[in-house]
């Protein structure tokens, strides 16, 4: 049987330094907690993205957030409804899909979940985005999953080559090692150039 509702809501920002000063902005309508960043991740032990379909990654809770995604949930069944304050960029945006998705699951479709975006912790500024509430940008989540997986593929691919020829412990990134291909191909065309005499004549 559902729990009824308590009338509160739950709030779910990063740090538990902001959900202490939100919540004494939102006031006793509000019950804040903080997520401590992520709460799923591609999974350490293997590579989790699927190149022959489409590049799907598979996700899991990271470890040691388990018990508080159940303290969340515990929460949300009770709340009349979740804000998700993550942070306004890529990786908030992201935090806040894959709460959502834990929070909600198959049991708790009916869970009303919002997105709220501020810039500066201020009573006003608080305010006035619980007072527009909006839907999660997906484009964002997308972004911020294309950069994790390409993290992700270059990592397992490159770094154990690191570790065999350099020194174990390195990790490749999917910056650096672009940047370090096109300082390559660059030296090898430099080494590659063929000097020619030739001369320029000026005639009047």
């Amino acid at each position: 049987m559902a729990k009824e509702s308590t009338g509160q809501a739950l709030v779910i920002v990063e740090s538990p330094a902001k959900a202490r000063t939100i919540n004494r902005y939102l006031g006793k309508g509000y019950v804040v907690k903080a997520s401590l960043g992520h709460v799923q991740d591609l999974p350490k032990k293997d590579l989790a993205v699927d190149v022959e379909r489409d590049f799907e990654p598979t996700y899991e809770v990271i470890e040691g957030k388990k018990a508080l995604i159940d303290e969340l949930r515990k929460q949300a069944r009770k709340a009349s409804a979740v804000y998700l304050a993550a942070d306004p960029d890529r990786e908030g945006e992201a935090i806040c899909y894959h709460l959502a998705e834990v929070l909600q699951g198959k049991r708790n479709k009916t869970l009303k979940v919002y997105r709220v975006l501020f810039n500066e912790i201020t009573q006003k500024s608080v305010r006035k985005a619980f007072e527009n509430p909006i839907s999660i940008n997906l484009d964002l989540v997308d972004a911020q999953q294309a950069r994790r997986i390409l993290d992700r593929l270059v990592g397992y691919k490159i770094s154990p080559l690191l570790w065999d020829k350099v020194r174990r412990g390195l990790s490749a990134g999917r910056v650096q090692s672009v940047a370090l291909r096109l300082v390559v191909q660059r030296e090898q065309e430099i080494r590659a150039f063929k000097t020619k005499e030739y001369w320029t004549i000026e005639a009047r």
